[in-house]
């Protein structure tokens, strides 16, 4: 089965990792997959991609629909025939799933991974949204959802639909079971080895809210022991040094760019996790952090199926005072014993798990939908 997946691009985030997993775990002798991607730059994934046999395909023109659907029907003339179109592009999806549609592709699936809310949007941007659910609607064959409040954000009717699943990310768990040594690891940071550690992992952007977490820090670094670890780069970035400057921390906070070796860092780095999304689909930062066996407090915003355990996560309003987003950290500071995440929630959490219910709803869509193809083929024939 030739599926090709459509994202914006191959950098790191919390998506790109998981589909990269995915393609590391599939059995590639009987499920092919390549990447369409928004973007002709190159991209953190492009390499370990390439080398699981994986092409990367770019298409380019997103704001231009004619320009996009010549290059989109060239690439599937080029390196198809594709038996399924997989997309990420959230409400994107619709266009993409049509021009699939219209050149042939018989299973087309939309996949929505964001609890974005539109909150705000104006009279163009609510017209496009509706436009494009209703091109999900008319052109989907199938639809995933990573969880409820992703659902709702992009095709609301979803529960009631018989095409749509809930099937929520796999993590690759093995990653966990050799964490470095405390002392090495902060040593490599540049962190006191004896600070206590308020770590973050994410994307420098408005979603993540690091503006949040320094309000936090200026109320916690009074505790000459606090040191605030950052993993991630974005757009944001230059912005959050200089109000990290400008509020005086410098000196306690670390920014380490994207690494490859998030979890090592959060086992072997950091004592607690924070995380003040403003939304979230299914956040994997959260829930790698819960599976290195941090404790977190993060934005009641997110969808609550973060929580691999519900003792390892305190949920706190993005409108609650500092002092008690700051009073929890330090409670878990203190705290001398820490929940962990069970071996059954590991297990339902496993790439492996993922891998197999996503093969089991690619083959039942490939049963259902070149079949009907083919029937139809047969009658104009």
């Amino acid at each position: 089965m030739r599926i090709l997946h459509v994202l914006g691009r191959l950098n790191r985030g919390g998506v790109e990792a998981w589909l990269v997993q995915l393609l590391g775990h599939v059995d590639r002798s009987r499920y092919e997959m390549d990447f369409v991607v928004h973007t002709t730059e190159p991209s953190a994934y492009d390499e370990q991609v390439t080398n699981l046999d994986a092409k990367i395909i770019p298409c380019v023109r997103t704001n231009h629909p004619l320009e996009y659907a010549k290059n989109f029907e060239k690439i599937l003339n080029k390196y198809g025939p594709y038996d399924c179109v997989h997309s990420h592009v959230h409400h994107y999806s619709g266009y993409v799933l049509l021009l699939a549609r219209i050149y042939g592709v018989p299973i087309r699936i939309a996949q929505s991974h964001t609890g974005d809310p539109q909150a705000g949007a104006g009279p163009t941007r609510k017209a496009y949204l509706a436009a494009m659910r209703q091109l999900i609607a008319w052109n989907a064959t199938g639809g995933i959802t990573v969880s409820r409040i992703a659902g709702d954000a992009l095709y609301p009717k979803w529960k009631r639909d018989r095409r749509w699943r809930l099937l929520p990310y796999g993590i690759d768990t093995e990653r966990f079971s050799n964490p470095p040594e405390r002392e090495e690891m902060r040593r490599q940071l540049g962190i006191p080895a004896n600070a206590r550690v308020v770590g973050h992992v994410g994307r420098f952007v408005d979603v993540k809210n690091h503006a949040k977490i320094i309000v936090i820090a200026k109320e916690l670094c009074a505790d000459p022991s606090v040191h605030f670890l950052l993993l991630g780069d974005g757009p944001l970035r230059p912005q959050v040094e200089a109000e990290i400057a400008a509020a005086g921390l410098t000196q306690r906070f670390t920014l380490t760019g994207n690494r490859p070796d998030v979890p090592q860092v959060l086992q072997s780095a950091m004592d607690v996790f924070v995380f003040p999304s403003k939304y979230e689909g299914l956040p994997i930062a959260l829930m790698e952090a819960q599976l290195a066996g941090l404790s977190c407090v993060a934005s009641d915003a997110i969808t609550p199926e973060s929580a691999l355990n519900p003792e390892m996560v305190q949920w706190i309003s993005l409108s609650a005072p500092t002092s008690a987003w700051a009073d929890y950290l330090r409670k878990i500071l203190a705290a001398k014993e820490k929940p962990t995440v069970s071996a059954f929630a590991r297990r339902r959490l496993s790439i492996e798990s993922c891998v197999r219910d996503l093969t089991q709803f690619y083959d039942s869509q490939f049963v259902e939908h070149t079949a009907a193809d083919k029937l139809l083929l047969v009658q104009r024939g």
